[in-house]
């Protein structure tokens, strides 16, 4: 059995969290270009004011919420299914980013990474899913990372919360293939983005927030479950997960020069 993908956004419903920068905000704005209806969400209301315009009148919703807050997801939701009926695709891109060893370990910033980056796509697929179910169609995508498929440097609370997503994902699967609703688990490496802007070290294969988007809805339109880019770096890390730990440290200390 395999799942479905999305042959056209032409007209597809979708709800993008986390659209106001980055990777949301390049897969937002392709996705508007592409003739789609889509709803623009994350905590920062003027940015998403200012991409909306980029799309025809009555194309887009902006509903400003923070993906810790129930109520503001819920309402969202509300707001999405009063306008449209539904949604074709979640696409859940919001997450948080401080670089963080053992050294500087602080237990608040790790509880606010995890509230964002596990529970936030937790609440957000608990809303979307009934309505999907019912309709026996649906697409759920959630940005994870590459960070998640093992350790590495400066991620003591983003690896373990993008590791939880990796899954999560695969859960939603395994749950979903037979039901007509489509999961894609997206693992980027390496964006030019706000949150890696934070680094202080050289990071691999870099792309855009551009090729980032394209690379997603190209995978979401075949209906891949496993997205991962770019392959050059993505590939490397998978093989890492296999080797032996000691192989495994050796290598990372090798290559990550922090």
């Amino acid at each position: 059995m395999k799942q479905s993908g999305i042959d056209n956004f032409s007209g597809k419903r979708i709800w993008v969290i986390g659209a106001s920068s980055g990777i949301g905000e390049a897969c937002a704005m392709a996705l508007l270009a592409q003739g789609a209806k889509v709803a623009l969400s994350s905590r920062r209301a003027e940015r998403l004011n200012q991409i909306a315009l980029s799309g025809d009148a009555n194309q887009s919703l902006v509903i400003p919420l923070d993906v810790t807050n129930d109520q503001q997801l819920h309402e969202g939701y509300q707001s999405i299914l009063a306008a449209w009926g539904g949604i074709d695709l979640l696409l859940f891109v919001s997450g948080v980013y401080t670089p963080l060893r053992a050294d500087n370990f602080d237990i608040k910033i790790a509880e606010k990474t995890i509230d964002a980056n596990l529970l936030g796509p937790m609440r957000a697929v608990a809303l979307v899913t009934p309505g999907m179910l019912k309709a026996r169609s649906g697409h759920i995508a959630i940005v994870g990372s590459v960070a998640g498929y093992s350790g590495l440097p400066k991620a003591l609370a983003y690896g373990p919360s993008k590791a939880a997503i990796i899954n999560f994902c695969e859960n939603l699967y395994y749950d979903l293939l037979p039901t007509g609703v489509s999961v894609h688990m997206i693992s980027p490496g390496f964006v030019a983005t706000e949150a890696t802007a934070q680094n202080d070290f050289e990071m691999p294969a870099l792309i855009s927030a551009e090729e980032a988007a394209k690379e997603i809805l190209a995978g979401i339109q075949k209906g891949e479950f496993d997205i991962h880019f770019p392959k050059r770096f993505s590939r490397f890390l998978k093989f890492l997960r296999i080797l032996p730990y000691p192989i495994y440290f050796w290598v990372v200390r090798r290559f990550v020069k922090i």
